[in-house]
């Protein structure tokens, strides 16, 4: 064998060392990446727990934090109910002395106008009395005079009861201290007159069953 067959052979061997070489160096990568394959998942579920961990302690801060909100200060909520039942307090005060003063506004204005109707109910019979004075002063006619005053007296009469007042009765009626008021007694009447209304000296009145005036009787003794 010659000089460039030896040269071909060597070459030969160091290719196909070559090539065994960057065989083996690929088997050796592959297995060190599985090996860092296989060390990095431990790593990984390590930092999923990791992560897990700290959620759950989140969570448990987040609920100790809201159990540490509904356990309020008792002094705190007893200063705020104070402040509250103050202010309903206040407010009550308020609307009652509204109230006081509407009503004593009603009451004073009830007073000053309540008359206003019997004035405008008395408006007419002044106006008939004041015709009647004028046809007496022209006619000596005195049953003109005397007619006119009888229809003035009863008109009087309607326009009173329309007020509610009412004439309090006394003929023949038992003697009454709610109603009648003696001015004189008189005795030898007979036992069926004693204790009886024998005489009015001036009529008596009440005004929506509230009596206004006594009347003023004798009573037999």
């Amino acid at each position: 064998m010659d000089k460039k067959e030896n040269v071909n052979i060597d070459d030969e061997k160091v290719k196909a060392s070559s090539a065994k070489a960057a065989e083996e160096e690929k088997e050796s990568d592959k297995a060190e990446s599985q090996d860092n394959a296989a060390t990095d998942k431990p790593e990984e579920k390590e930092d999923k727990e990791a992560a897990d961990n700290t959620a759950d302690t989140d969570k448990e801060d987040k609920k100790e934090d809201a159990e540490k909100e509904e356990e309020k200060d008792p002094l705190a909520e007893a200063l705020k109910e104070i402040e509250q039942l103050k202010d309903k307090y206040l407010r009550s005060v308020a609307e009652f002395d509204n109230y006081r003063k509407r009503t004593l506004k009603e009451k004073t204005e009830l007073i000053l106008n309540g008359s206003e109707k019997a004035v405008q109910a008395f408006l007419p019979i002044i106006d008939d009395m004041e015709r009647a004075i004028d046809n007496a002063e022209k006619t000596d006619d005195i049953e003109v005079i005397r007619e006119g005053m009888r229809l003035i007296h009863q008109k009087t009469n309607k326009m009173m009861e329309s007020l509610g007042v009412k004439e309090i009765n006394t003929e023949n009626a038992d003697f009454d201290t709610d109603y009648h008021e003696a001015v004189a007694m008189v005795p030898g009447m007979g036992d069926d007159k004693k204790g009886k209304v024998l005489d009015c000296v001036q009529k008596g009145y009440t005004l929506n069953d509230k009596v206004i005036r006594h009347a003023k009787v004798a009573v037999g003794q």
